[in-house]
């Protein structure tokens, strides 16, 4: 069993000021494989202390500086790339081959691109006679989560480094060793001290006492809606700035007429990829009614055609998700669907056959689901999608907005009539006949998604703060 007991301050790994023993355990078998140190209000004063005086100077670099910084930060990743994908196999239960391939990769796709953005930012601009700047904006408290979590540890800590900003990083407490692996690349592609801090711990241990610090002036959140309202709410206090990245429920809205064959097997894929753990699954399949039959059989043939394997063995299946909770969470959702009458078509409750062991979900597709149905309304995070008609197009677009969420959502069909329907859906990403953004876009929600956006330029100018300076000499 790994073991990562010190919390990363001050550019050292010390012991844990009062915090407590944490296994973490490997959902393909239940068993524990890591452990950490479950930080205090200690530890959290600490960090902060640290960022907050490493950002006199930090901020004070140039962006000459910070790009040779991000750069160094690239090579280092690169060079640790099979760890980082090893640790993310183990405790959050990604295939190693798609830990290998997508997991470990997206981290590093956002330092590659806040480098670039970087290199193309304009830090300032003439309005008049007037100049606006942008600056950084102090110390960043980041809570992230285990469903992908490279990729959103690096959205928050690439543009935070990139803006002259300092940092305390809690991750999730189910997926904390990435986290351990890449605290060592920035120590070594050489981070001054104290700008990038590491605490363990959970909500609400740390990610409480990070919300409410006095001395934090941002905290960078993803996860649920729940937690984020109650980040918020701690937050107000203080008056930080709070930027949100939070649930999903997409749609996939079928267009009338289209090639099911075709369009649906890379649509489909993103309620299967990640085991479903990812907040843009397109997991409200909105079909026209005169499709439903052939919509059915495509989609049923797709989940029937994955296997479902522990995260420790090579190949294209699918993993555990992630925990217990989370396994009866699912449970119980697939159970209500039974329950409110939809039809079960493929899957359904308990472990695919040949499992007694490990949080392993049976890949499951409902037809006959309606609005009033919790599987509808409620994020499923796991590899479970439903089926919804529609009578006409205006109809489709009404559900397809019909949600409290507004983070992503999907059109598969001829790309010239999606493109007519992307303006009338409420969310920060549309994608057609495919469920994943691209690089250099910004990335974040409407409604109780969030806010803010992380990505590219977007994403450095939401960890930086403008300054209007009026008066200057000409």
């Amino acid at each position: 069993m790994k073991s990562y007991l010190k919390q990363y301050i001050d550019g050292a790994w010390i012991d844990s000021d009062g915090g407590k023993r944490h296994e973490v355990i490997d959902p393909s078998t239940e068993q524990p494989v890591s452990e950490i140190t479950l930080g205090s209000q200690a530890d959290v004063d600490k960090a902060v202390a640290a960022a907050k005086k490493a950002f006199d100077s930090y901020s004070q670099t140039s962006v000459a500086d910070r790009i040779a910084l991000l750069q160094r930060v690239i090579e280092e990743y690169k060079a640790r790339m099979p760890d980082l994908a090893a640790a993310t196999s183990e405790e959050m239960g990604a295939p190693i081959g798609f830990a290998t391939m997508a997991q470990a990769p997206a981290g590093l796709g956002y330092f590659i691109g806040t480098l670039k953005a970087l290199q193309e930012f304009s830090f300032s601009e003439q309005v008049g006679k007037n100049r606006v700047v942008h600056e950084p904006l102090g110390v960043v408290a980041m809570i992230t989560p285990w469903n992908w979590p490279l990729n959103q540890i690096c959205a928050k800590v690439a543009p935070a480094l990139a803006a002259g900003n300092t940092m305390i990083l809690k991750p999730s407490e189910e997926a904390p060793g990435c986290a351990v692996i890449l605290a060592e690349i920035l120590d070594k592609a050489g981070v001054p001290a104290g700008v990038f801090n590491l605490v363990n711990g959970d909500g609400p241990g740390v990610g409480a006492a990070l919300s409410t610090h006095k001395h934090v002036d941002m905290v960078s959140f993803t996860g649920s809606t729940r937690a984020g309202i109650a980040v918020a709410q701690a937050a107000a206090a203080t008056v930080k700035r709070v930027h949100q990245e939070l649930g999903g429920k997409a749609p996939n809205v079928v267009l009338e007429g289209a090639n099911l064959a075709d369009v649906l097997p890379p649509t489909v894929q993103g309620v299967l990829a990640n085991s479903g753990q990812s907040c843009i699954a397109p997991t409200r399949l909105l079909v026209h009614k005169s499709q439903a039959a052939e919509a059915t059989q495509v989609v049923k043939s797709i989940m029937e055609a994955v296997t479902v394997d522990a995260a420790s063995v090579m190949g294209a299946h699918i993993g555990p998700v992630v925990n217990k909770a989370q396994f009866e969470k699912i449970q119980g959702l697939i159970q209500s669907a039974i329950d409110e009458g939809a039809t079960l078509v493929t899957g359904g409750t308990g472990r695919p056959d040949g499992r007694n062991a490990g949080f392993f979900i049976k890949p499951t597709l409902f037809t006959d689901v309606t609005p009033d149905m919790r599987i509808y309304r409620e994020e499923t995070f796991g590899p479970v999608a439903t089926i919804t008609t529609y009578e006409s197009g205006d109809q489709a677009i009404e559900m397809a907005n019909d949600t409290d969420y507004g983070l992503s959502a999907t059109i598969s069909g001829d790309p010239a009539e999606a493109a007519k329907v992307a303006p009338k859906l409420r969310a920060g990403l549309v994608t057609i006949n495919a469920w994943a953004g691209g690089g250099g876009t910004p990335f974040g929600g409407y409604k109780q998604s969030g806010n803010g956006r992380e990505g590219g330029k977007y994403g450095l100018a939401d960890f930086m703060e403008l300054k209007t300076i009026v008066g200057e000499p000409a």
